[in-house]
């Protein structure tokens, strides 16, 4: 069965008011939260409809939390390393991996709030075995993460951004502080933030797209688009795509 008979591509490419630079095109990806497999199926979605579309500059954002939840978070990380080497790939820190590196720094705290958040599927995927999960406590369980964690990943996710701004689009993970510039933005917020940013209905400045929160569906709002259609748990990823005044969508 061919590629595309196994997805639920959404393409609702219409005119919106706002726009990316001319010659340039832009998909951002929600959170994926170890799900390799839907990451692998998505990329392949952007390539054909790339193909589709013919030539562009063409970048790719990556909203954060790429880990926790699902079951291959390493394998996540391991994948987009080796596709930033490839092409123009960019990267925003998300609370999960914000919580994970301070784990990995030797935050116990931050581990034992990991595990709470979904974290004990990203240990398993860097090869803590059940047995040890089970049978280690929080101490002896940091000390073998620091060890089974790659340099190279620690180094990859410290790199993150925190927000990207592309024509009249703005990249966060979470969410905005309203009323705040965005230069004068805490990480906090960027990270975090939920209920002020989501019920606020003024315009932030630029059309901000998001994940952190999860929706069902694509959440378009006036001032604001969320694609975090809770992959882990749905089995749908999802990215926007930008290219002049054009936005559409692209799913598993």
């Amino acid at each position: 069965m061919p590629m595309r008979a196994l997805l639920n591509l959404v393409s609702r490419s219409r005119r919106a008011p706002c726009a990316v630079p001319e010659g340039l095109r832009v998909y951002a990806i929600g959170d994926i939260h170890g799900r390799l497999d839907l990451l692998d199926l998505l990329l392949e979605t952007i390539a054909a409809d790339e193909a589709e579309r013919g030539p562009a500059q063409t970048e790719l954002i990556f909203l954060g939390d790429l880990v926790d939840r699902g079951p291959d978070s390493a394998g996540v990380v391991e994948r987009l390393m080796a596709l930033r080497a490839q092409r123009p790939v960019r990267f925003l820190m998300g609370n999960h991996e914000e919580v994970f590196l301070r784990a990995v720094d030797g935050d116990l705290r931050a581990l034992r709030f990991l595990v709470r958040i979904g974290g004990r599927e990203t240990l398993l995927s860097y090869g803590i075995s059940q047995e040890e999960y089970r049978s280690l406590d929080y101490d002896a369980l940091l000390e073998v993460l620091r060890e089974r964690v790659p340099d190279a990943h620690v180094q990859f996710l410290s790199a993150f951004e925190q927000w990207i701004e592309i024509g009249d689009y703005l990249f966060v993970h979470a969410g905005l502080r309203p009323g705040v510039a965005v230069e004068d933005q805490k990480s906090s917020d960027l990270c975090w933030i939920r209920e002020d940013f989501l019920n606020h209905r003024d315009s932030f400045g630029k059309m901000v797209v998001h994940g952190h929160s999860i929706t069902e569906e694509v959440d378009e709002r006036s001032n604001r688009i969320g694609i975090d259609t809770g992959a882990f748990a749905s089995g749908r990823l999802t990215a926007i795509g930008l290219e002049g005044d054009r936005r559409w969508y692209l799913s598993t």
